[in-house]
């Protein structure tokens, strides 16, 4: 069967997806691609932080910042600040494996890196 994006082929872009079994069944059958699957979870609510639509993250090493913007946002509804908690690879040396494991980047939503020293994250409607 071949898979289309129903998306991309909708907005008259290219949409094949490739193919899966029965390989040999010349039947289409619709999937979503990668493209419209993270612009459709962009506009979905976060679940591990509701009501929050702007979250902002900064590095641990900018404590200064997290502070400011912890006192000059504290009022604001749906913004949210925060400070990264990840310290870095968990993987403690490069191993060489045989194949990856991972297929997809399991973080959902892709930040915007500022230029003043925070990431910044939208949930819902922009």
């Amino acid at each position: 069967m071949k898979i289309t994006c129903a998306w991309c082929q909708r907005e008259g872009q290219p949409a094949s997806l490739g193919e899966r079994a029965p390989l040999d069944d010349a039947a289409e059958t619709h999937g979503i691609c990668r493209r419209h699957t993270l612009e459709l979870l962009d506009r979905l609510p976060s679940r591990s932080f509701p009501g929050v639509r702007l979250l902002l993250v900064v590095s641990p090493s900018e404590s200064a910042l997290y502070e400011h913007l912890q006192q000059e946002l504290a009022g604001v509804s749906g913004v949210k600040v925060m400070l990264e908690r990840r310290r870095g690879e968990r993987r403690a040396a490069p191993q060489s494996v045989p194949d990856e494991q991972r297929r997809i980047e399991r973080r959902l939503r892709q930040g915007e890196v500022s230029a003043l020293g925070y990431t910044v994250i939208r949930f819902g409607e922009t």
